[in-house]
């Protein structure tokens, strides 16, 4: 896949340099009925969340809905389970030692320890339509719509509309985010509504847009906390510094419409996480995050943070996993570590076509372009995406949706670069409109040939983390196995033991909120006397 995109990227080119004004008509009827629809706002967003839905609802009967693999996975249904009860947590068993797992806490209580807004996302499919996927395909189709309603607070409509098509192609339909439980989604919503809520606050001081940009900021609060609050800093300076600049408004119209409307959410949303976190670990201050750290793991979170001894474990399949992560540390803190982030953040959002724009502003830009002749709010969206990617580079772990906060941003550089590259002329002729209209062409293209990679046998790369080009992980079997002791009579008790050299993303002792009414219950082989107790219970 990569190598067909980097064709087309170069083809396109070649035609851009050669023969500018093929197609031109049919473009340009094209684009008369999109900046027709791109005009009507709330039209737009409306149609991209639900182009979004559509196209992965279509897409059921080659990418059907998945069964859980990774450890995160398992873990945020476990939340889900547990508020789709009724409920923040759940007690700790009297037989917990034989159910502990990767992603989870057993004591003081039962429950992921990822905060709750994945957990809720998947709930809402459990409650809403009886399975947790349908949460995950209702949250991408939000997710586009906020990042095409986010581009328009930035950019003219037909841009943010073109923004928003991109985003359903590239991260609303075939990635990890849509295709597993593991999340994504929520963060790229609470950064588009932040985002998006900044320039109207600043145009027009509406109540509306204030609660908007209070609701992002406790989605990321509630997703992503630590790279929501470094994406929220340069937000909230620019904001106040504005509010109480000489071209701010009038205290009186800016604190009833943006400061309360603000503070009263942040207010909700503080007092919400410090009585989640109570319930969960017996401490509002405590994040059940930390509860997993001081229980199993010993490499930091953060690069400066000092490595910890590694605690004694219960079983030797934990501590195996858990005696591994020095190793990531010590590779987070190496400059090969930071290149893979950076690769890997580059691989998932951007890759070469959407790269293609990005460079051509080498030779798009005036040969005599400054920093001064960059617009105020670029600079802007610039300072937000250094500070994020410098938290970014301070932590020790990294997956794509780390960075989802940005993922209306990245799109909004890419738009940007494309508005300057459509005045570009090669020998006098529009050779960067030609570009500007090649580049939804090969990203439709590419997400047919994604979409039926399986029939035209084009080979795809493996990934417990997989962008759109990418498949997922192969099933382990356990699915299959759970299938299967759901249709014999009676509950049935699964003790695992696990043979050498297993891969040790392959778990298979996960369970239901409430283990004593599960049909089927997962347990970790212990010892003879143990597992008997436990048996007999």
């Amino acid at each position: 896949m990569l190598l067909i995109e980097s064709i087309f990227v170069l083809a396109a080119l070649v035609v851009a340099l050669t023969f500018p004004s093929v197609g031109s008509r049919g473009f340009e009827k094209l684009e008369r009925r999109f900046s027709r629809l791109a005009r009507q706002r709330t039209l737009s967003v409306a149609a991209v969340g639900l182009l979004a839905l559509a196209l992965r609802a279509a897409l059921l009967p080659v990418l059907p809905i998945p069964e859980p693999i990774v450890h995160d996975e398992f873990a945020y249904l476990l939340a889900a389970d547990t508020y789709a009860h009724g409920r923040l947590t759940n007690p700790t068993h009297p037989m917990w030692v034989h159910f502990e797992s990767f992603g989870l806490i057993q004591q003081p209580s039962y429950q992921c320890i990822a905060q709750p807004a994945q957990g809720m996302i998947l709930a809402a499919g459990k409650i809403l339509f009886h399975h947790a996927f349908w949460g995950v395909w209702l949250a991408a189709g939000v997710m586009c719509a906020a990042i095409c309603w986010m581009l328009q607070g930035w950019l003219p409509p037909r841009w943010a509309l073109l923004g928003g098509l991109l985003a359903v192609l590239r991260f609303g339909t075939l990635t990890y985010w849509t295709n597993s439980y593991w999340g994504g989604t929520a963060g790229a919503i609470g950064g588009a509504l932040v985002l998006g809520a900044l320039p109207r606050i600043k145009s027009s001081q509406r109540i509306r847009d204030a609660l908007l940009m209070g609701l992002g900021l406790a989605i990321l609060a509630n997703s992503r906390p630590y790279e929501g609050f470094v994406f929220s800093l340069p937000v909230a300076v620019l904001l106040f510094a504005w509010m109480l600049g000489k071209h701010g408004p009038a205290l009186k119209t800016s604190f009833p419409r943006v400061i309360m409307p603000l503070c009263l959410v942040l207010a909700a949303t503080m007092a919400g996480i410090g009585y989640y976190c109570w319930r969960v670990t017996g401490n509002p201050f405590r994040m059940p995050y930390q509860v997993e750290k001081q229980t199993y793991g010993a490499a930091p979170y953060f690069l400066w943070q000092p490595m910890a001894p590694l605690p004694l474990h219960h079983h030797a399949v934990m501590r195996d996993m858990y005696i591994k992560l020095p190793q990531v540390y010590r590779f987070a803190r190496s400059p090969l570590g930071l290149f893979a982030k950076a690769y890997r953040a580059w691989s998932f959002y951007l890759w070469p076509a959407l790269t293609f724009p990005l460079l051509m502003l080498l030779v798009a830009l005036p040969y005599d372009f400054s920093w001064r002749q960059v617009r105020k709010r670029t600079r802007f969206l610039l300072l937000i995406f250094v500070t994020v990617l410098a938290g970014l580079a301070l932590e020790t772990f990294y997956e794509a949706h780390y960075a989802s906060p940005l993922t209306g941003m990245f799109l909004a550089f890419v738009l940007l670069a494309l508005r300057q590259l459509s005045l570009w002329r090669f020998r006098g002729k529009r050779s960067g409109l030609f570009l500007v209209r090649a580049l939804p062409v090969i990203c439709v293209a590419m997400f047919v040939l994604r979409a039926g990679a399986g029939p035209l046998h084009i080979p795809l790369t493996e990934s417990y983390v997989p962008a759109w080009y990418q498949s997922g992980p192969k099933s382990f079997g356990r699915a299959a196995i759970l299938r299967r002791l759901q249709q014999l009579a009676g509950r049935q008790l699964v003790i695992v033991r696990y043979q050498p050299g297993r891969n040790p993303f392959e778990e298979w002792v996960y369970n239901e909120a409430d283990i004593d009414r599960a049909k089927v219950v997962w347990a970790r082989d212990v010892n003879p006397v143990e597992n008997e107790e436990l048996i007999k219970y």
